[in-house]
């Protein structure tokens, strides 16, 4: 993991594309600009981590839905 310093209104670029800028800093919470080319898709972690559990638990559900048709399909052409 890289760390970083930044102050206030100081920035990080990452590549060409992607510029992360300390906003402000509140407490224990900072806040962060983000400039990113449309195509990139920004989340927060929870928000990511959130996702990607869907989207396991969707494909899952579509392996079972297509194991148990592929049965049934089994079934009706030995009848």
């Amino acid at each position: 993991m890289l760390v970083l310093t930044r102050k206030i209104k100081e920035a990080i670029q990452i590549g060409d594309d992607i510029e992360i800028t300390v906003l402000a800093i509140q407490g224990d919470q900072v806040k962060l600009g983000i400039n990113a080319p449309k195509h990139v898709d920004i989340h927060r972690k929870e928000v990511y981590l959130a996702i990607q559990a869907e989207n396991s638990a969707a494909s899952e559900a579509s392996e079972a839905s297509l194991a148990a048709l592929t049965a049934k399909l089994k079934q009706w052409n030995t009848s």
